[in-house]
């Protein structure tokens, strides 16, 4: 079972999952303001290896960092998580608080039905192909 992330975590694996291998300087950089120290970001970093999300390589006492989970998978993950906690394991309830949340209307809510429905097509075509 995949983990879930805290806002450091999660921030610094979305900029690792954009650049895809960085250094520490390069993850510190793209950080928005106030920029947390070097050291800060080393240790989300360390933490998330330890999790098993982030992998390295050495260039002498330097590392390069990578994701060894990638975004779609970590989405997965925590989407069926939020679904479990939240809504009782029911994409129906979920559709129905954000549609009542965000007054959606008939036409959106068909339209979000047909996009779910292409996903779910594409996924079985995919496993399929497996």
């Amino acid at each position: 079972m995949i983990k879930e992330l805290t806002k450091a975590e999660e921030q610094v694996m979305q900029i690792l999952w954009k650049l895809d291998k960085a250094f520490v300087k390069d993850i510190v950089e793209r950080v928005p303001e106030p920029k947390p120290a070097y050291n800060t970001i080393s240790t989300v970093i360390r933490i998330l290896e330890k999790k098993g999300f982030v992998n390295h390589e050495a260039f002498g006492k330097t590392y390069r960092y990578f994701p060894s989970i990638g975004k779609k998978e970590y989405t997965k993950a925590f989407f069926k998580n939020f679904l479990t906690n939240y809504f009782g394991n029911s994409f129906q309830e979920m559709v129905s608080f954000f549609a009542k949340e965000d007054n959606m209307s008939l036409t959106d809510l068909e339209e979000l039905m047909k996009e779910v429905g292409k996903d779910l097509e594409k996924d079985d075509m995919d496993e399929h192909e497996k």
